[in-house]
């Protein structure tokens, strides 16, 4: 029901847009440098030679690594622990208002000329928010009764969820601004394409090696079977 509800708001908006937005006849668009895949190609090469744009891909490509963990690994953790999934399904729901309106929010502060202030202003929120990730963690087998968890928990995971929203969007926002700013509008979605997909990129090759990490850094105790090992996923199914 959800996707086909989504589904039908994407079709009915982008048919509006089709027909009623209109190009402006009067403009000429300037020529582009590109004529084809190769010269694309070629210039995303010479654009990435500039030792600015070096800088700058190396600064996004490494400054998620901080909070991989906590963004990948914290919701599989509070199932492992017994939180249901449903649950935390459910408590996405009240995000969705909230990621609505933070871009409209924050894009009055990246909007000057310096958007990446507000990235590093959010950036040590961020890092903060990890260290109550893994008390979440810690304290749901705490609080756990039998007949699951009682509401306070939730309402202070909302609560924390929340506050994450604000620091990823902040971080979010204002690194696409900035690549707004810094693309050159002669060849701006080539632009734009190359340092969004590194920006991309930055997010997810962290988050993918923290979740190959959890195994061999989880430490795990066999209660009743002495002299043997829970290292491993088959000697922890023994």
């Amino acid at each position: 029901d959800f996707l086909f509800f989504w589904g039908a708001v994407f079709l009915v908006t982008t048919t509006l847009v089709a027909f009623l937005k209109k190009e402006n006849k009067e403009l000429i668009p300037a020529k582009e440098e590109t004529k084809g895949i190769t010269d694309t190609y070629r210039l995303l090469f010479s654009i990435i030679k500039m030792p600015a744009v070096l800088t700058f891909c190396l600064l996004i490509l490494t400054s998620k690594v901080g909070f991989s963990a906590a963004d990948a690994v914290t919701g599989l953790k509070l199932v492992e622990e017994g939180v249901p999934k449903e649950h935390l399904a459910l408590l996405a729901v009240p995000m969705v208002p909230l990621q609505i309106i933070l871009p409209l929010l924050i894009s009055k502060y990246t909007a000057g000329p310096q958007p990446l202030n507000t990235f590093y202003k959010a950036m040590p929120f961020r890092l903060l928010l990890g260290l109550e990730f893994a008390f979440l963690v810690w304290w749901a087998p705490k609080v756990k009764h039998e007949g699951g968890f009682p509401v306070y928990y939730y309402a202070v995971v909302v609560l924390s969820y929340a506050l994450h929203q604000i620091t990823l969007y902040s971080m979010y926002v204002a690194i696409m601004a900035f690549n707004a700013k810094v693309s050159d509008p002669l060849i701006g979605g080539t632009y734009m394409t190359l340092l969004n997909t590194v920006s991309n990129l930055g997010g997810n090759w962290p988050s993918t090696v923290a979740l190959w990490l959890v195994d061999p850094l989880t430490v795990k105790e066999c209660v009743g079977a002495q002299d043997h090992s829970c290292g491993t996923a088959a000697a922890a199914e023994v």
